[in-house]
């Protein structure tokens, strides 16, 4: 059995059901798929544990909408300095009908408590973003 991936869980519990659902509504269905069909041995394990304790536990809460969730990962992974994961949740933030002016808020309101270097990044992430949607390219 060496080399093959286990890709689903025996039982997934309902925070892991739940956190699916959300993670696909948020990101795409198509991305989540990606995600799970990249993964190997070694980082299966983590797509599952993303999908029930990030999405389930947290995203699928219910108490607060998408969107407020949104706003606070903006945010939050512009303080952390993750380019990488910002560029995806902002792709997702305006898939999901986050504003121009919306996002630019969030990294303006970081910018008073992160600091000027993470608004920055936010900004020029969001710009490059902004540009391939309108059918440029801006690096």
């Amino acid at each position: 059995m060496a080399g093959k991936v286990r890709k689903t869980m025996a039982r997934p519990s309902k925070a892991y059901s739940a956190g699916l659902k959300a993670r696909r509504r948020w990101l795409g269905k198509a991305y989540v798929d990606k995600a799970f069909r990249d993964a190997d041995d070694f980082t299966i394990d983590l797509q599952h544990s993303v999908t029930e304790h990030g999405w389930g536990a947290s995203w699928a809460r219910g108490v607060l909408p998408m969107k407020t969730r949104a706003f606070m990962n903006l945010a939050m992974i512009s303080a952390l300095n993750r380019p990488h994961e910002l560029e995806i949740h902002l792709r997702a933030a305006i898939r999901n009908g986050m504003t121009k002016q919306e996002i630019k808020e969030s990294f303006l309101h970081v910018a008073c408590y992160c600091g000027w270097p993470a608004a920055l990044d936010g900004f020029r992430i969001a710009r490059v973003i902004f540009a391939e949607q309108q059918g440029g390219k801006k690096r």
